[in-house]
């Protein structure tokens, strides 16, 4: 019989990295929660959002021009402490170069609510121009719902606790934004078109999604409501439809990651909110997170999927592929179309085994074989192999 883990094993196991490595959210080098901006915040909000992120920020210093999306987007992760340390992140542009990559995620608001050109990276508009001269495609990615800078600002947007009356914290002691705020949707459209306007390609939306772990029983939604209880994806798909309309009526591309379990049971869509037949037909690109080390013994009978990246990739994004053709038979389109949407995440970071270049290099390899051409790779410490990429 074959198992594969789910949202309690998810959440436990994110907790357990995030705890070990020291990054938040999986990339990210600071405690969370801890930094808030005294600016003026975003116009549509009230005086509460002095201690938000100045979401407008002044206006990009450089001119600004915009790549188009590559046929096959092959991408690395950098978080905003990388972008910001010029030594660091000219190592990963050096390897963009020089290999086949050809383009980089970048955070534009992480999961403590900070938006990287309010304070963090002081020269983001010079290096998106950089990137943009060596032809690197540039994808901001903008984390949603866990946010505890705008539950600070805003507790009556937040999830509630039932017990207590206040708001409601996951095992880390991080608060979420009630997923069916669409105050929060306005505010993260914002910051998905002021990124747009300092040269990002692509806006890619992450923490798309209800909260995983922590006491979910006694959650309360003082916006979505029983919707919030009864209606997690109906919520989510509200949301995914929102923003990917607003964005494309101003060309702008937008992508969303997923978790990978939502291709393999239905339980925890239920939890999560996150329907990946919705999101094939909504957003332009998916990138599902299949990373290997997050699967139970015994998925499609190995003892320690992590040792084995190749089958296990083979094995999850075949449940992605078969979605893809139902989507397809659903609308009269050819599969291929949905396909092409798909951009997993690949594991590049040593958790359950020590990934080697062969090992990293057997997921992309398996992704082609069922005709996954594109690929972004994930590593919380923006520390990738070299050996794992061809040469340019």
């Amino acid at each position: 019989m074959r198992f594969i883990f789910g949202i309690i094993g998810i959440a436990l196991l994110l907790f357990v990295w995030m705890s070990v490595s020291g990054y938040k959210d999986l990339g990210f080098s600071k405690s969370l929660g801890t930094e808030y901006f005294n600016t003026n915040g975003s116009s549509t909000k009230n005086a509460a959002d002095s201690i938000l992120p100045n979401v407008k920020g002044e206006a990009a210093t450089v001119e600004i021009t915009h790549i188009k999306t590559p046929v096959n987007v092959k991408a690395i992760y950098m978080s905003s402490w990388v972008a910001s340390d010029k030594t660091f992140r000219a190592k990963l542009v050096k390897i963009i170069n020089t290999t086949e990559v050809n383009a980089v995620v970048i955070d534009v608001k992480d999961n403590t609510g900070l938006v990287s050109w309010d304070g963090r990276v002081s020269d983001l508009d010079d290096f998106v121009k950089e990137l943009h001269s060596k032809n690197i495609y540039v994808i901001g990615r903008v984390a949603a719902f866990q946010d505890p800078a705008y539950v600070k600002a805003h507790p009556d947007e937040a999830v509630h606790s039932k017990s207590t009356g206040g708001v409601w914290k996951d095992n880390k002691g991080v608060p979420w934004v009630d997923t069916g705020d669409k105050l929060m949707w306005d505010y993260l459209l914002d910051i998905s078109k002021q990124a747009y306007a300092r040269g990002f390609d692509e806006i890619n939306l992450d923490y798309i999604r209800f909260p995983t772990d922590g006491k979910l029983s006694d959650m309360t939604f003082p916006i979505s409501g029983d919707r919030g209880l009864n209606d997690k994806a109906g919520v989510v798909g509200d949301f995914y439809r929102y923003i990917t309309d607003a964005l494309h009526k101003e060309k702008i591309p937008v992508s969303a990651d997923i978790f990978g379990i939502v291709m393999l049971t239905t339980v925890d869509i239920k939890t999560l909110g996150q329907d990946m037949h919705v999101a094939l037909q909504t957003f332009d690109y998916v990138s599902p997170m299949v990373y290997p080390s997050h699967f139970y013994e015994g998925t499609d009978g190995f003892k320690n999927p992590a040792d084995h990246p190749g089958e296990i990739i083979t094995y999850s994004m075949s449940a992605g592929v078969k979605i893809a053709q139902e989507v397809a038979s659903s609308t009269g389109q050819d599969p291929s179309i949905y396909i092409a949407k798909y951009r997993p995440f690949y594991q590049d970071f040593d958790l359950g085994a020590t990934y080697t270049a062969e090992m990293v290099r057997a997921q992309i390899d398996a992704g082609y074989k069922l005709g996954i051409n594109s690929w972004m790779l994930w590593d919380p410490a923006n520390s990738y192999t070299l050996g794992a990429l061809k040469s340019q």
